[in-house]
């Protein structure tokens, strides 16, 4: 209970950040003009905190959230052609309750995993500078110390969050190879940690660009997936093909 109230509080901080002007203005103006096929949406319009269980024992790490997707919903990954690829992918090997995430209210419920990112705000462009990255890095920090007694494996979304992963897990605890590890697509890095060793997994992002190019397949995102749950000691069971993929 009491790292389920850490978590929440940190949530609540996170939400109200303000650090970052560029990332203020942007999350802010995207929020009042909307996009056309939203317009009677409230957007949130504020850091998106993490999202899953506060017992975790696999993270999946991705980049920001998206300007008309967790900057509208107020969910990692939520109402985004990205976060329909992965929370497909999660529930095909049993650790989401549904296929779908299309807002904060929708009933979506992760198992033994939780998502969250290194930039905390939508940035322009879907690209945050090196510094925003930075200065959001205390969060990941705190995110991790708080998950430390049950995580075991982690799963990274792209060279950027892998980039900004590697220096926050250093500073909370876990000992990270000299020379760092390079960003690759199936690569497999074992941390001494603070509490117990992690696995840290690399995964091409689940954007737009690489699954519609099948730079990054169903099957790849799965057998990622599947092999970091193992790792953490997570159950997954066989996918079955029992809905409309999301890939096109």
């Amino acid at each position: 209970m009491e790292q389920e109230r850490s978590l929440a509080e940190l949530d609540r901080r996170i939400a109200g950040c303000r650090a970052c002007p560029r990332l203020v203005d942007w999350r802010e103006e995207v929020a009042r003009t909307k996009r056309a096929a939203f317009a009677d949406w409230t957007y949130w319009g504020r850091p998106v905190p993490g999202f899953g269980p506060p017992d975790a024992s696999l993270l999946v790490v991705g980049l920001a959230p998206a300007a008309h997707g967790g900057n509208r919903t107020g969910r990692m990954f939520t109402g985004d052609r990205s976060g329909d690829v992965l929370y497909a992918a999660l529930h095909d090997v049993g650790l989401a309750s549904q296929p779908t995430s299309e807002s904060a209210d929708d009933g979506l419920a992760l198992y033994g995993v939780r998502v969250t990112s290194p930039v905390h705000c939508a940035p322009p462009a879907n690209k945050p500078t090196p510094e925003e990255r930075n200065t959001c890095r205390p969060w990941l920090v705190s995110e991790l110390r708080l998950l430390a007694p049950t995580l075991r494996a982690v799963v990274v979304l792209g060279g950027f969050g892998w980039q900004a992963a590697l220096p926050a897990f250093a500073e909370a605890g876990w000992k990270v190879p000299r020379p760092r590890p390079a960003f690759a697509h199936g690569a497999r890095v074992a941390l001494e940690g603070p509490a117990r060793p992690l696995e840290l997994f690399g995964c091409f992002h689940v954007s737009q660009r690489n699954t519609f190019t099948g730079r990054l397949t169903p099957e790849m995102l799965r057998d990622v997936l599947r092999t970091a749950a193992r790792a953490a000691g997570l159950p997954t069971t066989p996918y079955t093909g029992s809905h409309d993929s999301p890939y096109p």
